[in-house]
């Protein structure tokens, strides 16, 4: 059988039909053999600041809620605020309460981005060969800070 070439006059270029040639097949994995170990997604160690907030599921909102109008109380001009996957949402929800709690005298910049993930797959018995698995999950960043400084509200006479 021949193989079905189109031609792109405009370009003066032609490429087969099947675009999504075969590529090497994966084995089918059974994850009941394996312990999934996820790897870290942000990098916490070197790029950790203050004014950095993580959110995830598992953490108290209102304990977060607390550090963030402590940090910007304390006179931090901005909180950078994280979320990954299914934490996004949560995310969302705690800039907005900071947005509401202040009076609408700060601001959100919203950055979306995909960030890599590694998951590590350890075999439980010896016969099973260690896996990794890359794949990719969606990410905001979330930047709320001060419209203006605390020193213009003050009262001058």
């Amino acid at each position: 059988m021949a193989e079905v070439v189109h031609e792109c006059p405009k370009l003066k270029v032609s490429f087969p039909e099947e675009r999504n040639a075969p590529t090497v097949k994966r084995k089918k994995l059974l994850f009941s053999n394996y312990n999934i170990r996820k790897r870290q997604p942000f990098d916490t160690r070197k790029k950790r600041k203050n004014k950095d907030i993580y959110v995830t599921n598992n953490t108290n909102f209102k304990a977060q809620l607390r550090i963030c109008e402590k940090d910007l109380s304390n006179g931090a001009s901005e909180v950078i605020i994280h979320g990954l996957g299914a934490a996004i949402e949560r995310a969302c929800r705690l800039a907005l309460q900071l947005k509401e709690n202040h009076y609408n005298t700060v601001e959100l910049d919203i950055k979306t981005s995909t960030v890599p993930i590694i998951d590590d797959l350890e075999p439980v018995d010896d016969n099973g060969d260690y896996v990794t698995i890359n794949r990719n999950n969606s990410a905001v960043h979330i930047r709320v800070f001060r419209k203006f400084s605390l020193g213009t509200l003050k009262y001058q006479e």
